[in-house]
């Protein structure tokens, strides 16, 4: 047997046991909860939730945030935006929104301190500064587009399943090429690795959370000291979420796209170095655990094209059986992530623009993607969002 054929040997054993892996996980999402829809007004929900909207320098991209959240009803008690003190206009544009609703209410947090990130920082002080009465505390991001009938869908949902935390995916707004090829495949990473929104989690290490729009009741917070468990945590949604599961609480995840939509970064540089830089949640991971993740994309993910593009290059000089099995279960392999574009299609705004179809191509983007992870795994982000972090 030759050096080749022991190689395609060797790859068509892992590939086949991290095949029937995202099997096990992909079936699970067949009876996945369908996504949620905007829902009317509930008055016994009166002024149960307190909004909390962490900002650093979102000027540009705060209004459509604001217009959505103040068109919610009167499930909103309290709407704390908590600044960093940004140097772009934000604040005041804070306080011009507060003057036509009362509900807004501008906070500034304290000096960062010592091993803690910015954002839960931001929402820590948030929920210091909520109201008591509010039986729920929801974290929304200022890049986020509240549509109208979010929250009493959320509620209705945590309530009807009880829930103690139910974040929410969002649909995604694209608008250059290049993020409609990456953007996909660096989500794709995402659905490989864990359960799907509206997939109940099979144990607190598989948890997934969303920070863009996260709600948790305010006696679940306050039991875990608010946000400093995930104190140090650039992917602190996800830390959260896994510490109030492993306490016993109920977490859920839902497809949000109906309810919620986000323009989160701008090109594709900023979606590679942005977003690309914790989607490997290594915060929330162990290290085993977040190698075993990075090898199970690099056999599920980033292979399967070249295997079947080097297959069509060289069958004629690769004619053994290991290769034609292997050549077999990636071409499956790459069926399946044609099938799974095509099932997150809902999660990104179509415009029926020309740049829409590179999401076809993105495929193509899966080997970049699995680098990207596979980079962030080795780095400790030392910059987000403006802010410069030291190794403490």
């Amino acid at each position: 047997m030759t050096i080749i054929a022991i190689i395609c040997l060797l790859l068509l054993v892992f590939q086949s046991v991290c095949f029937f892996i995202l099997l096990s996980r992909l079936f699970r999402g067949a009876t996945r909860f369908p996504p949620l829809k905007p829902q009317s007004p509930n008055p016994s929900l009166l002024a149960k939730v307190s909004v909390v909207v962490p900002t650093l320098n979102e000027v540009d991209r705060i209004d459509k945030m604001l217009e959505g959240i103040t068109r919610q009803s009167y499930e909103v008690k309290e709407i704390i935006v908590v600044d960093s003190n940004s140097r772009d206009g934000t604040q005041e544009k804070i306080i011009e929104a507060s003057k036509k609703d009362p509900r807004i209410r501008l906070v500034t947090d304290p000096p960062l301190p010592k091993k803690w990130v910015g954002r839960p920082w931001a929402l820590h002080n948030g929920f210091l500064n909520s109201s008591k009465t509010s039986e729920w505390i929801l974290g929304i991001d200022a890049d986020t587009q509240p549509q109208r009938g979010l929250i009493p869908s959320l509620l209705n949902f945590a309530n009807l399943h009880h829930y103690d935390v139910v974040s929410l995916s969002p649909q995604f707004i694209l608008n250059y090429g290049g993020e409609w090829w990456l953007q996909p495949a660096l989500l794709m990473t995402l659905i490989y690795r864990f359960e799907s929104s509206g997939v109940d989690a099979q144990s607190a290490e598989t948890v997934m959370a969303n920070g863009q729009c996260f709600l948790v009741k305010r006696k679940v917070l306050e039991a875990i000291n608010g946000y400093s468990c995930a104190s140090n945590s650039f992917c602190d949604d996800v830390t959260l979420a896994r510490l109030i599961a492993r306490q016993g609480y109920k977490v859920g995840f839902a497809d949000g796209a109906k309810i919620i939509k986000v323009r989160m970064y701008e090109g594709l540089k900023e979606t590679w170095t942005e977003w690309g830089r914790s989607l490997d949640l290594k915060d929330a991971t162990s290290k085993a655990g977040l190698w075993a993740e990075c090898g199970f994309l690099a056999l599920i993910q980033a292979l399967p094209l070249p295997i079947i593009i080097i297959g069509f290059l060289f069958c004629s000089e690769l004619n053994f059986l290991s290769f034609y099995l292997l050549f077999t279960l990636n071409s499956v392999l790459l069926l399946i992530r044609f099938a799974l574009l095509f099932a997150i299609a809902p999660s990104y705004n179509f415009t029926k623009s020309l740049r829409e179809l590179f999401f076809f191509l993105s495929p193509t983007a899966d080997i970049f993607a699995v680098i990207r992870i596979f980079l962030s795994a080795t780095q400790k982000p030392r910059q987000w969002r403006g802010r410069i972090y030291n190794e403490n």
